[in-house]
C-alpha cells in the first residue's frame, strides 16, 4: 500500500506557510491558470505579476486572446523574454476556440496537445482548475524529490525523468479532492522555491525533512549533482540605430527564430559594415540567451537616409516603446529616450 503521508504533510505545510494572495490563486478559471503557468516558466513570480495583470486587462478571456493580432500579443509580452511562449500562447488560444469550442479541456492528455504545454504544465492546469489528481514535475519538484529520495545524480536524463514521474504519481491519492490538489500542487511549487532551494536549503522548515535521505546522509547541499558544464558560446553584433526628427527606424524580424515577430534594429558584424557607419557608439552591453551570450554594440546614426533594402519603418519613441520589443532593444530605446529627456531639461536651465 502506498504511503500518502508525504502528500498530507505538504498540504498541511502549504496551508500555513505557503504563498498566498497571488493574483492567479483566487480562481478556478483554466484560462487564467494557464496564462500564469506559461508566464511563470523560467520567470520569477515578482516579475510575472505586473505582466499577468496587464495581459488580462487587454485579453480577459481566451476568445479575446484568440481574436487578437500576433503583434498585439507580442507587444504585451515585450520584456518578459522567451517569446516562443507568447507565440504558442496565441496559437493555443485559437486552438481552444476552434477545436474545443472555446472551453479548456480538463484532461491533461488533451491539454498537452496545446502548443507550449508540456506534461507538467498540463498537469498543473488540470489540478488547479479541475481538481484532477495529476502531479507536477518541474525543476523545483525534481530537486525536492531527488533530495528526499537521496538520488546522487544530475537532474537530467530520460531514465531519471521516468523514475521521478512514477514517484510523483504514487504520492498523489487517486481520490484526492480539488482543494487538496490545489494545496498540494502549490505546496510542491512553494517547497522547491522557498525551502528546498538550490543553495542553502532551509531543512529546518521542511515538512518532509524527517524522512529526507539527503538530510539524513548530510547531502542536502550536494544533491542534485551539478550538470556537466558546457562552454557557452559568445557572439558580437552591432545594432544600427537610425534616428531622425524624434523617430527611430525599426524592422520586424521573421516569425521564426530568435525574437521572432518582434521589432528590432538591423544587425551587422562590425561598425565598418554599417552603411554610412559614422555615428555615435552607445554603451555596449551583454544579453544572455539560454544557449549563448550576445555582446551588443549600438551605433546611433542621425538622418533620414536609411537603407531601402531593410524594410525599416519609422516610429516616434513613444510608439516604438509600445511595440513588441526584445528586452535589449527596449533597453537601447529607453537609453535614447532618457538621454533626450536629460538634454531637454538642461536646455531649460
Amino acid at each position: 500500500m502506498v504511503d500518502h503521508s508525504f502528500f498530507t504533510r505538504v498540504i498541511a505545510w502549504q496551508q500555513v506557510s505557503g504563498r498566498k494572495g497571488l493574483p492567479w490563486q483566487a480562481t478556478h478559471d483554466p484560462y487564467r491558470i494557464w496564462l500564469s503557468e506559461i508566464m511563470l516558466q523560467q520567470t520569477q513570480v515578482s516579475t510575472v505579476i505586473d505582466y499577468y495583470q496587464r495581459f488580462l486587462a487587454s485579453f480577459p478571456d481566451v476568445k479575446s486572446l484568440a481574436d487578437a493580432s500576433t503583434e498585439a500579443v507580442l507587444a504585451h509580452w515585450s520584456g518578459l523574454g522567451y517569446y516562443a511562449r507568447a507565440r504558442n500562447l496565441h496559437k493555443a488560444a485559437r486552438m481552444v476556440m476552434e477545436e474545443f469550442a472555446g472551453q479548456f479541456p480538463g484532461a491533461p492528455e488533451a491539454l498537452v496537445r496545446l502548443p507550449g504545454i508540456g506534461r507538467s504544465t498540463a498537469n498543473a492546469i488540470a489540478a488547479f482548475a479541475f481538481g484532477v489528481p495529476a502531479p507536477i514535475l518541474d525543476g523545483n519538484v525534481k530537486r525536492v524529490l531527488m533530495r528526499h529520495l537521496g538520488i546522487e545524480a544530475p537532474p537530467t536524463g530520460a531514465a531519471l525523468e521516468q523514475r521521478l514521474w512514477a514517484v510523483v504519481h504514487d504520492r498523489v491519492p487517486a481520490d484526492a479532492t480539488h482543494a487538496q490538489m490545489i494545496a498540494y500542487t502549490q505546496g510542491m511549487m512553494d517547497l522547491g522555491n522557498m525551502v528546498c532551494a538550490r543553495s542553502k536549503p532551509a531543512c529546518q522548515l521542511c515538512p518532509v525533512a524527517s524522512d529526507c535521505e539527503a538530510l539524513h546522509r548530510g547531502l542536502q547541499n550536494v544533491i542534485p549533482l551539478p550538470k556537466p558544464k558546457k562552454t557557452v558560446p559568445e557572439r558580437e553584433t552591432v545594432m544600427a540605430v537610425w534616428q531622425h526628427d524624434g523617430q527611430l527606424a525599426l524592422q520586424k524580424r521573421p516569425d521564426t527564430g530568435i525574437w521572432g515577430g518582434l521589432w528590432s534594429f538591423p544587425e551587422y558584424p562590425a561598425v565598418d559594415d554599417v552603411p554610412g557607419g559614422k555615428g555615435q557608439l552607445l554603451p555596449a552591453f551583454m544579453h544572455v540567451f539560454t544557449h549563448f551570450k550576445l555582446h551588443i554594440t549600438p551605433l546611433l546614426m542621425q538622418g533620414p537616409n536609411i537603407p531601402q533594402d531593410l524594410s525599416l519603418q519609422w516610429f516616434p519613441l513613444a510608439d516604438a516603446l509600445a511595440l513588441g520589443l526584445p528586452q535589449p532593444i527596449r533597453r537601447i530605446i529607453e537609453t535614447i529616450a532618457a538621454s533626450q529627456q536629460e538634454y531637454r531639461l538642461q536646455s531649460r536651465t
